[in-house]
This record gives structure tokens, C-alpha cells and sequence, in this order.
């Protein structure tokens, strides 16, 4: 079992992380329909308690990656509201100098390592990034995140095998939210219990209820604590669920009405609430105050992005390779 308790203050800042993600999505998504953010853009809403849940195990040396849903991880991370919402405006105070956009946040200082667009793409990555740490004779983990569609990719096969012939201190959580953009995971497989699948490398896997925030803490807390040991990695088969569609252009026709409203009754956010005022750990005051801080936020970061520059045309050119000097190479 993992080390790290689940106390008041565990509950109180699961509410604020998972509200702000919340309402970062939400004015997004209304933003995006007034095409003042452009291009691929996919929401969070609902999958909340997956990223918080590994939060309270983690510690900002450790590492993030994950796929485009990215807005939330990179939130809960360490990133800045301001530097996430210039991002999907495309400006040049964006993570990314507006040049990645919705699906490719990064943030070197707190050890997020993006927002991928390529599916699957970043399983691998997750794998080298703990390779790296363990080579370095560090503690530090890789959270390495994926899609239930992403499972399909070989990658996943090789870096898997790796991962557990060297040991390597890395959680890999695939983020099951039933659709693979619109197609349910009962139509790509016959055997939908995916965590199985890091079964066949002895990998300890796990299926957990993305829905219940503590469930997801304890399943990260004792993977966490493995890796940290020098035990390896483990696969986490998180099971939750999007309210919206794959993306801003996905209408979502493939389910129905009362599949969504089943899901919302569970709703993550609403769950951590509750615990919090049946445990008396805020009153309402704390709640409004919460509320007001994180509007305030969004409206800062809106504000923020509006009123910064796009990149020059010149910077375009910038930042595609890194700048070395090196003895042999001459001018």
C-alpha cells in the first residue's frame, strides 16, 4: 500500500485544483465558439479526479506527460492559468510562445513535458523520461497518460517490455473514458478490460474508478511509491468519462442522453464537495470564496491573453532546433 494520507487539506485542495480545471474547460469551450481560440481543441470536463488524484501522491520533481486532452494535467502541474490560456489564443506569452497550441502545452519549470498530438506518441517518451531519471540515480517518477485508443498502438508493446526489463520508475495511466474519439472501446476489441493488457509483461496493472477521486490517490499513491523504490512501473486502467465530445467538432451523436446523465450523477467534482461538507471541512463561506478566487483567475488569464501579442513572423523559424557549439562544426 502507499504512504500518503488523504487529510482535510487532501480534500480542500482537490476542490480547488478540480474546480479550476472546471472552469478553465468551461470558458474555453465558450471561447471557442466565439473563434477567439482556433484550430483542435479537446475539453477535460468530467475526467477531473484522474489528474487530481495523482497530484496529492506527487512531487513537483516528478513528471508529467501525456496526450492533446492536456489543459487539466498541465494546470494541475504548475502551470500558470495565464500561460495556458495565451497558449490556446496562439500568443507569444503562451507555455509554448503560441506555437503548439491546444493539444501541445509544455512547462519545463514544473516538469510537464506536454501535450502530445500524435496518438500514442507519447508512451515511449514517458518511458525515456523515467529511463533518464533512473540513469541520473534519482527518486523521481513519470506519470505517463494515454487515451483508451492509444492502447492500440504497437509503441506501447516496446516501451512496455523496456519499462519492465529495466525497471524503470514510470506509472503508465491509460485514461479509459469509454470512446476512442467516437468509437466505443467494445468496437476495436473483445477484450475491453484494457488494464489486462500490462498483464502479458508481469506488469503490476489495475483497474481504478476515475469517477472516485480517493480510489484514484490510493491506486497512484502505492504505483508511486513502487517506482520510487525501484520496483518498476505499473498500468493503471482508470476508468472515467468526458461529458463533451472527442473534440470542439465532435457532436457526440455516437451515445446517448442518458449514458451522459448516468455519468454526471458521479460527477467528481460534485463527489469532493460533498465529502468535504459531510466531514464539516468548509462551510459555505470557504466555498463562495473558492469560487470567486478561481472566476477571478479565469477572468485574469482571458484578459491576459487578449491583450498579448502574437508571435512575429520571424519566430517561426525559432525553436525548431537547440543552439550548440560544438568544436568540429565550423561557420
Amino acid at each position: 500500500m502507499g504512504s500518503i494520507a488523504i487529510t482535510k487539506e487532501t480534500y480542500l485542495e482537490w476542490y480547488k485544483s478540480m474546480l479550476l480545471m472546471r472552469r478553465f474547460e468551461e470558458k474555453t469551450g465558450q471561447l471557442y465558439g466565439q473563434q477567439k481560440i482556433r484550430g483542435f481543441c479537446h475539453l477535460y470536463i468530467g475526467q477531473e479526479a484522474v489528474v487530481a488524484g495523482a497530484m496529492s501522491v506527487l512531487r513537483k520533481e516528478d513528471s508529467m506527460i501525456t496526450a492533446y486532452r492536456d489543459h487539466a494535467h498541465a494546470l494541475a502541474k504548475g502551470m500558470s492559468p495565464n500561460a495556458a490560456m495565451a497558449e490556446m489564443f496562439g500568443k507569444v506569452t503562451g507555455c509554448s510562445k503560441g506555437k503548439g497550441g491546444s493539444m501541445h502545452f509544455f512547462d519545463r519549470e514544473n516538469n510537464f513535458a506536454g501535450g502530445h498530438g500524435i496518438v500514442g506518441g507519447q508512451i515511449p517518451l514517458g518511458a525515456g523520461i523515467a529511463f533518464a531519471e533512473k540513469y541520473k540515480g534519482t527518486d523521481n517518477v513519470c506519470v505517463c497518460y494515454m487515451g483508451d485508443g492509444a492502447v492500440r498502438q504497437g509503441s506501447l508493446n516496446e516501451a512496455f517490455n523496456m519499462a519492465m526489463l529495466w525497471k524503470l520508475p514510470v506509472v503508465f495511466v491509460c485514461e479509459n473514458n469509454g470512446y476512442a474519439m467516437g468509437t466505443s472501446v467494445k468496437r476495436t476489441t473483445n477484450m475491453v478490460d484494457i488494464y489486462k493488457m500490462g498483464l502479458g509483461f508481469d506488469m503490476p496493472s489495475a483497474p481504478v474508478d476515475g469517477m472516485d477521486v480517493v480510489a484514484v490517490h490510493n491506486a497512484m499513491d502505492e504505483a508511486v511509491e513502487r517506482a520510487r523504490k525501484g520496483e518498476g512501473p505499473t498500468f493503471l486502467e482508470i476508468r472515467t468519462y468526458r461529458y463533451k465530445g472527442h473534440s470542439m467538432s465532435d457532436p457526440a451523436k455516437y451515445r446517448t442522453k442518458e449514458e451522459l446523465e448516468k455519468y454526471k450523477e458521479r460527477d467528481p467534482l460534485a463527489h469532493v464537495k460533498h465529502a468535504i461538507i459531510d466531514n464539516n471541512y468548509a462551510d459555505d463561506k470557504w466555498f463562495e470564496s473558492v469560487e470567486e478566487e478561481v472566476k477571478n483567475a479565469i477572468s485574469e488569464c482571458v484578459k491576459f491573453a487578449e491583450e498579448s501579442d502574437y508571435p512575429q513572423a520571424h519566430e517561426l523559424f525559432e525553436d525548431v532546433y537547440v543552439q550548440e557549439d560544438y568544436p568540429f562544426i565550423q561557420d
